[in-house]
């Protein structure tokens, strides 16, 4: 929001307001002048409206000072604050008074309204007018720092200029200089190096012989190393091969030793688990009853299992013997099967 759009929103405040009080003081008067008129001599009628204007003439000034104090970010202390209650209370009861004597509920919420309205709109207008000041404080201030960096950009600006010109001189001067310095330094140096290459010549040449006896001598040390290096690494790959073999080997036998553990506990887990639960079927004892047909199966082929007689069978099971004796054949035929169904 610009300093424009805040004066905007602080003109329709002072307009809000301004409709409000009035409208509020033109309300007071109609309605207390009856009030006072009702209380005062015959003679004296005319003075009934003097008290309501001077109240409202309170709250008028109050207003008005509380607004230019806050448009200047200050404020007047306790006694506008007391000032400015005082006079929204005396307003109200001079409202209300005229119901309250008639002990009118409705003319008492009635006449309360436009009072009450005063004065919070008094205490809220304060505190508008106190943020909008803050802001346009702040507002202002944020813009003059603005334009005190535009300020320093555009001297830096001028400053940064002349020292590249002067920079930019320096440089061109500098650079002459070295320019003669650098052309009287290959002068020297090209007769210098006449000079030198003649003595250099037979150095060369002396050298590149030299060069080339070493580099037949160090091409045949690298040969012997590659040599001694491949075949170092290919008895490593031998190593590292059979070592690789005998640990699978190692594995798949400790994983076939594990296999056969864990089988055998398990086979030995459900032989004891068909054995309590062979015990659990031949330990209730005889039948009062003929058992279901499924359960008498189970019992029938534990009894079979436990190597008992056919008669004890049937009085496990409460079926008659000739039955349990198919069942024992069938389990004789099929000694395989878990559990006949």
């Amino acid at each position: 929001m610009n300093a424009d759009q805040v004066r905007s929103a602080e003109r329709a405040l002072s307009v809000g307001m301004w409709l409000i009080v009035f409208g509020a003081m033109l309300y007071s008067i109609l309605t207390v002048t009856p009030l006072m008129a009702s209380h005062t001599p015959d003679a004296w009628d005319w003075t009934a409206p003097i008290l309501p204007l001077v109240v409202d003439a309170a709250v008028v000034i109050v207003v008005w000072l509380d607004s230019a104090l806050a448009r200047l970010g200050g404020s007047g202390g306790r006694w506008p604050t007391a000032l400015r209650w005082m006079t929204g209370t005396m307003t109200l009861a001079l409202n209300i008074g005229d119901s309250a004597l008639l002990t009118d509920m409705v003319g008492v919420a009635v006449h309360a309204v436009a009072p009450l309205l005063l004065i919070v709109t008094a205490e809220t207008g304060l505190a508008y007018r106190r943020a909008i000041a803050a802001a346009v404080n702040a507002l202002e201030a944020r813009q003059r720092a603005e334009r005190e960096a535009v300020r320093k950009a555009a001297e830096d600006q001028v400053e940064a200029a002349a020292r590249r010109e002067r920079e930019q001189r320096e440089h061109d001067a500098r650079l002459a200089r070295e320019q003669r310095e650098h052309d009287a330094q290959v002068d020297r140096e090209r007769r210098e190096h006449q000079a030198q290459l003649a003595r250099e010549q037979g150095e060369r040449e002396e050298r590149a012989r030299r060069e080339a006896r070493e580099l037949a001598e160090a091409r045949e040390a690298r040969e012997r190393d590659e040599a001694e290096r491949r075949e170092q690494e290919r008895a490593q790959q031998q190593r590292e091969r059979e070592r690789r073999e005998r640990e699978s080997a190692e594995r798949r036998a400790r994983e076939e030793r594990e296999r056969t553990a864990r089988e055998r506990r398990e086979h030995q887990e459900r032989a004891q688990r068909a054995e309590r639960e062979r015990a659990a079927l031949l330990a209730t004892g005889p039948a009062t009853e003929r058992q279901s047909e499924e359960r008498a199966r189970k019992v029938v082929r534990a009894a079979f299992d436990a190597g008992l007689p056919v008669r004890t069978a049937a009085e496990l099971t409460g079926w008659s013997t000739g039955w349990i004796s198919t069942r024992y054949q069938e389990l004789r035929d099929h000694p395989a099967t878990e559990a006949l169904v």
